[in-house]
């Protein structure tokens, strides 16, 4: 699944599009901005939105699915398709609003020049936005930013959600299988992060590290409806996963929050990575998902924290002791009570709009 736009890479890809056919239309024409920033975004954004997984979201799958060669040949007739439907919209447009005076023919007919121009910009926007999801949000504009060139202290909440059952998968299925089964639940995890604006900042094995600034966190419990977000999208697509896999994900999940140092190491590979007890004692918490028998674990320190959505139970389970670290911790379970997320969303967005109706 892809991630959609955010508002912000809405707004800088947009940004973009528009100064790319301004600076077209006066070095070609000598003028003519309008016209040149109006081409560009018919041309170019529906580009985007395609790569975005905003439009034609299944052509995009199958495309994908297909050998590195077809991949290629079949992205490039995409594109050059989009971008000659956008230049004519955009032809239509400015020639129905009288702000062009060429026939109609001259208006809705693309240059070869224009085309490549338009495919190279949307091609480099592309890039930015790919590396930006290697990378992952946060550590993209960080590194760009220098943030961490110097180790800083930081309150960071960290998420670990880790496969059960993954070595038996393997053993049945074979490493291939496995790793396509892997790579799918990552896949699922990424828009439930991105909505609750976490940032994945690691793949460990069959596991996952997922961290927000501690403010970010705590807003609105943001962290554990990320959890439970990732947990309900994968039961409603629990038949696609048997029919495709046999079987569906069981994940074990935990949350802690505390001080960390956060820096930017590698010489060749620049990485952000995170030191500190909280680290280790998220690691361990997730451990005791097992001995405990638990889905979903959180820390009392970080419990305190943060407001509980209605449709979640904690459940104490008492102090505990870890690995690493001089004290018990308090560890809670979190359970599902009321309404899932995807439910509760559409009854708060419901709810809006009757407000909104009556005043």
């Amino acid at each position: 699944m892809r991630w959609r736009f955010s508002r912000l890479e809405f707004m800088l890809s947009l940004l973009a599009v528009v100064g790319s056919g301004v600076a077209y239309a006066w070095v070609v024409y000598g003028d003519g901005a309008l016209i040149g920033a109006t081409y560009a975004v018919f041309i170019c954004m529906p580009v985007l939105a395609f790569e975005r997984g905003v439009i034609l979201r299944r052509l995009y799958k199958k495309i994908h699915r297909l050998p590195t060669p077809g991949f290629l040949v079949s992205s490039a007739a995409v594109y050059l398709t989009v971008e000659t439907l956008g230049f004519i919209a955009a032809g239509v447009v400015l020639k129905l609003l009288g702000v062009i005076k060429q026939a109609w023919s001259e208006a809705m007919a693309p240059s070869f020049h224009t085309l490549i121009y338009a495919l190279m910009v949307s091609g480099l926007i592309i890039f930015v936005l790919r590396v930006r999801e290697l990378l992952g949000r946060d550590v993209f504009l960080s590194l760009l930013t220098g943030r961490y060139r110097r180790p800083i202290q930081e309150e960071r909440v960290f998420l670990f959600v880790d496969l059960v059952g993954s070595t038996s998968f393997a053993e049945r299925f074979g490493d291939l299988k496995a790793q396509e089964f892997l790579g799918r639940l990552f896949a699922t995890m990424a828009d439930p992060v991105l909505r609750y604006r976490g940032s994945i900042d690691d793949y460990v094995g069959d596991s996952a590290i997922i961290s927000w600034p501690l403010d970010s966190a705590t807003a609105d419990a943001a962290c554990i409806r990320c959890v439970f977000d990732i947990l309900e999208q994968i039961e409603a697509e629990a038949h696609l996963w048997k029919k495709d896999y046999g079987e569906v994900p069981r994940l074990r999940a935990a949350l802690h929050g505390g001080t960390i140092v956060a820096a930017e190491i590698g010489l060749d590979k620049h990485k952000i990575t995170y030191f500190g007890d909280t680290v280790n004692t998220t690691a361990r918490l997730e451990g005791l998902c097992r001995t405990l028998d638990q889905q979903v674990l959180i820390s009392a320190d970080l419990l305190r924290q943060i407001p509980l959505p209605d449709f979640i139970r904690q459940e104490d389970l008492g102090e505990h002791e870890v690995k690493g670290r001089g004290q018990k911790l308090g560890v809670l379970a979190l359970h599902v009570t009321g309404l899932p997320l995807q439910r509760e969303r559409r009854q708060r967005r419901m709810l809006s709009y009757v407000r909104a109706k009556l005043g």
